[in-house]
């Protein structure tokens, strides 16, 4: 930090810094410091050109605040945003502009339109009572949405309203006031196909025109990769000497690596590279952002039930033909699954079970055989 210079006026000096617009230009930038209700206080007043600041200036400015007269430039900040944020949908574009480095920001920004701008953008927050969420959720339900679905547009709106609190946007919410009663949400839905859907799912993704998408779902189904995973995927991240790719940036937040089986390493051999850094590039050459209209296709096309998600349904696909073949125990799947504690894995932890039955069962036969040749020579 630069070096702070005392000017003749008691509490007011300056550091030198850059002017902004004219490259190495020097200006001064005004602090004031002064104590009030036994705290000291310390803050930025100015810019000598750009504010056109001046050391009596800054000494005026720090008795104003002494005195209670004037304002920090924070809570004049403050003030000015409050007054910004009239309404929940001026509160809604601060939250949208303030988490653009947040994952869910393109769902959120979707939940907003479809589910929330309509009903509570133009709605000031002290209107806001708990029965405008209970219509939402009654609405949304009416809609026939999933309950994860209407749980996520209300919560959307309960972190629009706790932004706002600790951003200091509106002094008008009370989420105290507020009851966000949710609904009930199955989290354990596991996604299957039954060998003949796969059989036909399989051959209208190796007939299929489209070989970016096809491609893409094939990886889904033989790595178990998540969506989001595979839109990120670089041909850098393919290592098909040691044969392992780098999950970069994945949903639990660390890099980790996957082993490259031999039906996805077939797969990106044989994929078409193209001048892009990324496997599967979207627009301009750029990080894919969507593909549904094309996967809603090879579903329709390959038959597949209207609840089945085509992306994340292949990688439950993957985790349960492994479960069910009985030669993979719940710690390796997990390790596979790249999931962050073992509660989410043991919702395949039947049909372990199951296989490991079945292994019991063929083990019985034998002995019944066994048994019936004894029987037999006697």
């Amino acid at each position: 930090m630069a070096k702070r210079i005392k000017t003749t006026y008691p509490g007011v000096y300056y550091r030198e810094g850059k002017r902004a617009g004219t490259g190495n230009a020097i200006e001064k930038i005004y602090y004031i410091v002064f104590k009030k209700d036994g705290k000291t206080h310390e803050e930025k007043v100015g810019r000598q050109f750009q504010d056109n600041m001046t050391p009596a200036r800054a000494a005026r400015i720090r008795t104003e605040r002494l005195e209670n007269k004037r304002k920090s430039r924070k809570e004049i900040r403050e003030e000015q945003a409050r007054k910004a944020a009239s309404t929940i949908g001026k509160l809604w574009e601060a939250f949208y502009e303030a988490k653009q480095t947040n994952k869910s920001i393109k769902d959120d920004y979707y939940r907003w339109k479809a589910y929330l701008e309509k009903d509570f953008a133009k709605k000031e927050p002290s209107e806001l009572v708990t029965l405008d969420i209970d219509r939402l959720r009654r609405k949304l339900t009416k809609k026939d949405l999933a309950p994860a679905t209407v749980k996520q547009a209300v919560v959307l709106l309960k972190r629009i309203l706790n932004f706002s609190v600790q951003r200091g946007l509106s002094t008008a919410i009370d989420p105290s006031r507020l009851h966000f009663e949710m609904p009930k949400v199955n989290n354990l839905k596991t996604e299957d196909l039954s060998s003949e859907q796969l059989n036909s799912l399989l051959k209208v993704l190796h007939e299929s025109a489209n070989r970016q998408v096809a491609n893409l779902m094939l990886m889904a189904l033989y790595t178990g990769m998540r969506r989001g995973e595979l839109f990120r995927l670089q041909w850098s991240h393919v290592d098909f000497k040691r044969n392992f790719i780098t999950l970069k940036d994945p949903k639990g937040g660390v890099d980790q690596k996957i082993p490259l089986n031999q039906a996805a390493r077939q797969v990106l051999k044989e994929h078409e590279r193209t001048d892009s850094d990324y496997v599967f590039p979207g627009a301009k050459g750029g990080e894919r952002k969507d593909c549904r209209r094309a996967t809603a296709i090879i579903k329709k096309e390959a038959g597949l039930p209207k609840d089945f998600r085509p992306i994340h349904g292949l990688r439950h696909v993957y985790a349960s033909m492994l479960a069910s073949s009985g030669k993979v125990d719940l710690y390796t799947l997990q390790k596979l699954m790249t999931h962050k504690s073992s509660a989410m894995t043991q919702r395949y932890a039947h049909l372990r079970d199951e296989a490991l039955q079945r292994a019991s069962d063929v083990a019985g036969d034998i002995f019944d055989g066994l048994g019936e040749d004894e029987k037999s020579k006697s």
